[in-house]
């Protein structure tokens, strides 16, 4: 195949379906009137209940396109879980631990001999709190720029287009508007027998903040968050150990991927009990005790811990919204039903992120959010989630896009397979830091980029040019015969490319 030109993406924008999702299997579609009764002069073109990553991306984008926007939060600080008590402080502390865990470990390897090197977690959590701090000012600050009214407070719906908001300084108001936007996001998972206290049982709120770094602490939840936090006090000095009910870590994740990581995992002393549950927790005593058995039931044994991480997922928060009060549809799992416009059953009452179907990440949602306040505007939005990266901020980290092996598998799709170990990547050996390979599958027929799996030191980096072919419905020719610069580990998705469709050059 030859490398797509211009005419070819110009020829994708044009004929691409940009109301149609990859979830409208999850969604439903209704005939719905577009009329609104007025409300006064004080009414709001969008009203936004909740200022995270969809909430208030939505609320700066719906001011942009002219809209006049409220957007209401009930922390008191913009920026939801994921800036607050998510994502950012997670990565504060991943990225502090990680260089104590080099300066300990690998400094010396490049000739950097130092003396004793020490944890001092006060000050360590207080740069993570302070990035945390600076952001949700700058968050207010775009609203200010963008001219969005910011109300701080616990809404709940009066009707369609009346939200009762229970201000943080003890009053109450009527927000009305002729569009309300649910991106109230999601709340920790909890387990059936486990109260979490966020001092020996917690959250992974809990976990940015401990006054103290645990000699055990067991992770119950192979998934994303609790090997991240379990990476942070592993590298700390803490005994991890983590629980997991499923017969793998981080099931989503593309197969051969998964178990060259969790090798990577258990070579940093991260221990693994899979096809494990946990039948009860005891916090009486000075520490926590587990005990477990196998999934499939047998023989029971406890566990021992300074402090156990409940991380088995997160859940729709939707609580105190009175969605019932107006007729709002969910499911089973608490999510609420949108059609590919994002609107519920109720007319002019709309929901993004968290709530809706779809994967819970915080880029998925400022996408919703963005596409949502488009088709308000009578413009056209976008969502694809099939093409929705992810990525584990571990070390080394793991990003991914489009399709695992074993989807395509399970589908009866032909395709190839092109890998690329970063052991003959230049630029991943003059620093010493070459764990991890680069695959890609890609059609048999086409060579259409199915999807890319990338596990290496900032593969949450590198994953952007895949996402990008993938939108682009390139081929892996295409990026094979894209020039990258040398020396880069980005040559190690090139040379995978090259292995996909004919043969790399390094191996």
């Amino acid at each position: 195949m030859a490398m797509a030109s211009l005419a070819r993406r110009k020829a994708y924008f044009l004929t691409r379906n940009l109301s149609n999702s990859p979830t409208d299997a999850l969604r439903f579609s209704f005939s719905l009137s577009r009329s609104f009764a007025s409300s006064g002069s004080d009414e709001n073109d969008v009203v936004i209940i909740g200022g995270g990553p969809g909430g208030y991306v939505a609320a700066i984008k719906a001011a942009q396109l002219g809209l006049k926007t409220t957007c209401i939060e009930k922390r008191g600080a913009l920026g939801g879980t994921c800036l607050n008590v998510g994502c950012i402080p997670s990565k504060a502390l991943l990225h502090s631990s990680h260089m104590y865990h080099e300066a300990k470990h690998a400094f010396a390897n490049h000739g950097v001999k130092l003396g004793s090197v020490e944890v001092d977690l006060p000050a360590m959590l207080a740069q993570k709190d302070n990035a945390v701090k600076n952001l949700t000012r700058g968050i207010e600050g775009l609203f200010k720029k963008n001219k969005v009214t910011y109300v701080k407070g616990y809404g709940k719906f009066l009707s369609p287009n009346e939200v009762s908001v229970e201000t943080i300084d003890g009053g109450n108001t009527v927000v009305k508007g002729k569009h309300i936007i649910v991106a109230t996001g999601s709340d920790v998972k909890s387990l059936p027998g486990i109260t979490i206290d966020e001092k020996k049982i917690v959250s992974s709120t809990g976990a940015l903040s401990l006054s103290e770094i645990p000699k055990k602490l067991i992770v119950i939840g192979a998934g994303y968050i609790g090997l991240e936090m379990g990476s942070v006090w592993g590298r700390l000095g803490s005994e991890v150990t983590v629980v997991e009910f499923a017969a793998d870590i981080v099931p989503s994740m593309d197969g051969e991927i998964r178990k060259q990581f969790q090798r990577s995992l258990e070579k940093q002393k991260m221990k693994f009990m899979l096809k494990t549950k946990v039948v009860s927790v005891d916090s009486s005593g000075d520490g926590v005790k587990l005990t477990v058995e196998p999934s499939e039931g047998g023989e029971q044994t406890t566990l021992e811990a300074d402090v156990v991480l409940v991380s088995a997922g997160r859940t729709p928060f939707t609580s105190g919204l009175d969605l019932e009060k107006i007729g709002v549809q969910t499911d089973k799992a608490g999510r609420i039903l949108v059609n590919e416009r994002f609107l519920t059953n109720v007319s002019g009452v709309y929901a993004i992120g968290d709530v809706i179907p779809g994967p819970m990440l915080a880029h998925k949602a400022e996408e919703d959010g963005v596409a949502c306040v488009e088709f308000i505007a009578g413009k056209h939005g976008h969502v694809d989630y099939d093409k929705v990266p992810g990525v584990v901020y571990t070390h080394p980290e793991v990003a991914s896009v489009g399709k695992t092996e074993e989807q395509l598998k399970k589908d009866g799709v032909s395709y190839r397979v092109g890998k690329f170990p970063f052991m003959a990547n230049s630029r991943a050996k003059a620093i010493d830091n070459a764990e991890g390979l680069v695959k890609i599958l890609a059609d048999k027929e086409t060579d259409k980029i199915l999807g890319v799996h990338i596990m290496s030191p900032n593969a949450g980096e590198l994953i952007h040019e895949a996402v990008l072919a993938i939108n682009y419905d390139a081929s892996s020719e295409d990026i094979a015969r894209v020039c990258h610069a040398h020396p880069t580990m980005s040559e190690a998705l090139k040379e995978a490319a090259m292995a996909t469709y004919d043969k790399p050059i390094h191996i």
